[in-house]
């Protein structure tokens, strides 16, 4: 799995590997332990493990090169990898983000015996890595990100030899051998930010009781006729976060709205959000799936997506090339940036107090070439406040109409939707639909690559 590359004289072009720091520039290596028996049989199962470990271990030490030419975008932010500033801004911000991927020795899924989900989750790990890139937004400050430094002494505290001299700052003794901690005004600051990164990712963890984890998603999808070990599409994937937002306890202040053949409705936007006063206006994370072509990508789309995910209020496209799903954050010219689920990895147990974070952070930028994009995908979007539903609106639409030489990607229009009492139901038929202002055409996806498939 080698993304494509484009063909620059090397010295306009910066490898991953230059401007990553020493520090984070080790992927973790493939376990060693023996896996669970699975229902298909411990030894195929330990194979599928081992192999994804491996391509896709190796697949990671692979370098990506990226241009000094062109800005890389991501997230609303224009980044000019030639200069030292503005390359490690990128690089905080892309280590930032967490990274899900196939876990293995987790407590067996509902109906089965099933302890990991390598070779058939990568569509639920792209979603939860949308939906975490949503709950950071929602739960931290602006410009936030994770210092990697963080883990790297014991409770994010400096540790001092305890001299005759004062030292400024807020010391604590550490009996017989002398020491004193000290707590940097940095430390102080970012140590509440950092519980909440820490709760967030133990929201994502490979534990039953994790709101938003492998298990309660398969659970979700029971509804919709899926099982552990099953495909999912972005479409169903979409609908599961949306039930499992709505489930959670931890989440009062946020909704998730699914759109419907390709249109958001803004009045059932509303209503969702909308509280009595004197209660705030929910957040809502907006999910769009949409198709972009029949079994290709329609390249006339290529400039829309470049523009939505240049947008502050995007959060990510659940999309891949065919048969493997991979979760968009961003381009550099014709190449998307991407987060790969599809490395295996051993489960993190969360009892431990400051349980190892580093296994839910990738500190490897990937690209590949827009035209190995499968046109299923679904897009996401976050929006704070009313405010920022209506400039989301806006911008989105300004975005849209990039497209309108075709059928519009998808296309907000006020009023509800005539299907809005049945939103608990996941879609299951084969027929996705383009809403143009001609009216509807529906595409047979029966035996397109709308459910990915590990290869």
């Amino acid at each position: 799995m080698n993304p494509s590359t484009s063909s620059q004289p090397p010295e306009e072009e910066e490898d991953d590997w230059l401007f990553l720091s020493s520090e984070s520039a080790k992927p973790p290596g493939p376990s060693r332990e023996p896996q669970e028996t699975e229902d298909r049989g411990p030894l195929r199962s330990r194979f599928i493990s081992a192999w994804n470990s491996v391509k896709y271990g190796w697949s990671l030490k692979q370098k990506s090169k990226f241009s000094k030419r062109s800005p890389v975008i991501m997230f609303g932010h224009s980044y000019e990898l030639k200069d030292h500033g503005d390359r490690e801004c990128f690089r905080r911000v892309f280590s930032s983000l967490l990274w899900l991927t196939y876990r293995r020795g987790f407590s067996p899924l509902p109906d089965g015996a099933l302890t990991s989900d390598s070779g058939w989750g990568c569509v639920l790990r792209t979603g939860q890595m949308l939906l975490a890139r949503g709950l950071l937004l929602h739960l931290m400050p602006p410009g936030w990100t994770w210092c990697v430094s963080h883990h790297a002494v014991k409770d994010d505290l400096e540790l001092l030899r305890s001299t005759g001299s004062a030292e400024s700052g807020q010391e604590v003794k550490e009996g017989p051998s002398k020491r004193s901690r000290k707590l940097s005004l940095g430390s102080l600051l970012d140590r509440p930010m950092e519980a909440t990164h820490r709760r967030v990712v133990s929201w994502f963890t490979d534990h039953p009781s994790a709101p938003f984890g492998i298990h309660r998603l398969v659970e979700l999808g029971k509804s919709s006729g899926k099982k552990a070990g099953d495909w999912y599409g972005p479409s169903i994937a979409a609908h599961i976060l949306r039930k499992a937002v709505a489930a959670s306890a931890d989440l009062p202040n946020l909704v998730v709205y699914v759109a419907q053949d390709c249109t958001v409705y803004l009045e059932d936007v509303r209503r969702l959000c909308e509280r009595p006063p004197p209660q705030a206006w929910r957040s809502v994370i907006i999910l769009v799936p949409v198709r972009l072509g029949g079994q290709e990508l329609n390249r006339s789309y290529v400039s829309c997506v470049k523009k939505l995910l240049a947008l502050q209020c995007c959060i990510g496209i659940i999309g891949g090339k065919p048969k493997h799903s991979l979760f968009f954050t961003g381009f550099q010219e014709d190449h998307l940036l991407y987060l790969d689920p599809h490395y295996c990895q051993p489960t993190v147990d969360i009892t431990k107090e400051n349980f190892p974070l580093e296994s839910f952070h990738c500190k490897y930028p990937r690209k590949m070439s827009f035209s190995r994009m499968d046109p299923s995908c679904t897009i996401g979007f976050y929006a704070k406040c009313h405010r920022d539903v209506e400039s989301l609106c806006t911008v989105v639409n300004e975005a849209l109409s990039t497209s309108a030489s075709t059928y519009p990607i998808f296309i907000f229009v006020e009023g509800r939707s005539q299907e809005e009492e049945e939103r608990s139901n996941m879609p299951t038929n084969n027929m996705a639909y383009i809403r143009s202002n001609r009216g509807m055409r529906s595409v047979n996806t029966s035996n397109s690559l709308d459910e990915f498939v590990l290869l």
